[in-house]
């Protein structure tokens, strides 16, 4: 059977996105069949799966899979590039409300050019930053530690972050993890994530961590706007803060539609 599918990077960060609107595809994607399209030699190949699916209340429902299979947390750039999509399916205008799995996100999309878009979501208020013996641990709608080092290209991403994402002290759920460098006053990022099992060249809800982890250490001037530079490109962070919360956190940066395509769902999957 065949599958209608659309693929979109935020910065890199890719995702094969299907239109569950008007279900009009098939109900086959199990967690086997997910992380066979997301595998990046067998399938389409992709850092995550998302569904674009009707709600009650708001304009649309997010619903996410990390590219092994399994339904993630609230994923940043997932967010960004899904509204860009809902747009260019006409299903909403330049500002949207939606559902995902920390509850519910706003839109903007401040340019768009039905390729290239310039999105913002609003991301969940976070409290409870815990100071590690790993570094700062902080929940962005997915948990997130936060390590500062010097030569972050030097750095092991894969097994540094490989070693850290399971230690017992993030158990159960794990968490992804960060390395953030300080760069004449700019904020450098690469991430390890938790269910890509890798590093991705951008992560949304990363980037936003970084960003609170540096305004909470106090380790650059205070600003409006804190640009995050990732190896795929350059997010914003925004945000405003009172009695130990942050409150108003946006995440803005680009999308890009990349293709859309059509592929046979396997009935066995041997990878």
């Amino acid at each position: 059977m065949s599958l209608q599918f659309y693929k979109y990077h935020g910065a890199g960060n890719d995702f094969i996105i299907i239109d569950e609107m008007q279900k009009n595809n098939p109900d086959t994607l199990d967690n086997e069949v997910i992380a066979a399209l997301c595998h990046r030699k067998f399938g389409i190949g992709a850092d995550g799966l998302m569904l674009l699916r009707p709600h009650l209340e708001n304009d649309f429902h997010m619903i996410y899979y990390n590219s092994n299979g399994m339904e993630g947390s609230m994923c940043g750039n997932g967010g960004r590039c899904l509204v860009a999509f809902a747009k260019h399916q006409g299903y909403i205008g330049y500002e949207t409300r939606f559902m995902a799995s920390d509850g519910i996100h706003k839109g903007i999309i401040w340019e768009d050019d039905g390729i290239n878009s310039d999105v913002s979501i609003s991301m969940q208020d976070v409290g409870g930053i815990k100071e590690t013996d790993e570094g700062l641990f902080l929940d962005t709608g997915s948990p997130h530690l936060v390590r500062f080092v010097n030569n972050l290209e030097q750095v092991d991403v894969f097994l540094e972050g490989r070693k850290i994402r399971k230690l017992p002290v993030f158990a159960p759920r794990g968490t992804n993890v960060n390395f953030v460098e300080l760069k004449q006053n700019t904020i450098h990022i690469r991430t390890f994530e938790r269910g890509v099992e890798n590093e991705t060249l951008a992560c949304g809800t990363g980037i936003t961590a970084a960003a609170i982890a540096v305004h909470h250490k106090n380790l650059i001037t205070k600003r409006d706007k804190y640009f995050v530079y990732a190896k795929g490109g350059e997010l914003a962070v925004s945000f405003t803060t009172a009695d130990n919360m942050y409150r108003n956190v946006m995440l803005q940066g680009p999308v890009v539609k990349v293709f859309k395509g059509e592929i046979k769902v396997p009935e066995s999957i041997q990878l």
